[in-house]
Formats: C-alpha cells, sequence, structure tokens
C-alpha cells in the first residue's frame, strides 16, 4: 500500500518507470507495477486544484508471468 501511494500521490497522469497509459481495454486506463502486483487505475480530473487529480483504484492483479489474476480470475489485459 506505501509503494501504491508514493507512487500515485503526486503526478499519478505521468508515465513512470513503473507507471504506464494501457492500451484501451475493458479494465483501467493506467497500469502501476509493484513487484508482482498490478494496480489498475483511472485518474479523474482535478476537481478542486489544491487537491489536485482524484485517483481511482479499479483492480489490484497478481502477475505471473504472461497471466493476471484477479479476484481469482485470469484476465487478458
Amino acid at each position: 500500500m506505501d509503494a501504491v501511494d508514493d507512487n500515485l500521490r503526486h503526478q499519478p497522469d505521468v508515465p513512470t518507470r513503473h507507471r504506464k497509459p494501457m492500451r484501451p481495454n475493458f479494465l483501467a486506463p493506467w497500469e502501476l507495477r509493484v513487484g508482482d502486483y498490478r494496480v489498475f487505475h483511472d485518474v479523474e480530473p482535478e476537481a478542486d486544484e489544491a487537491e489536485g487529480p482524484e485517483v481511482v483504484i479499479l483492480a489490484v492483479g497478481l502477475k505471473i508471468g504472461n497471466q493476471v489474476w484477479i479476484g481469482g480470475e485470469e484476465h487478458e489485459l
């Protein structure tokens, strides 16, 4: 959770080494890599300039090889 907070607190809509925009898919427009985990999220526009954009976590998955498992089900992204 600390890694998610550290990576998404500031400029969550800027690609980095661990955070990237995804190709269009059914799940989320952004992916954050944290070890073997993938945090799929969206960034809502700034509602209040002082607070910055709002990050919405849509799913957390476990990556094993070329497979991503979310809620015990394999998903293709």
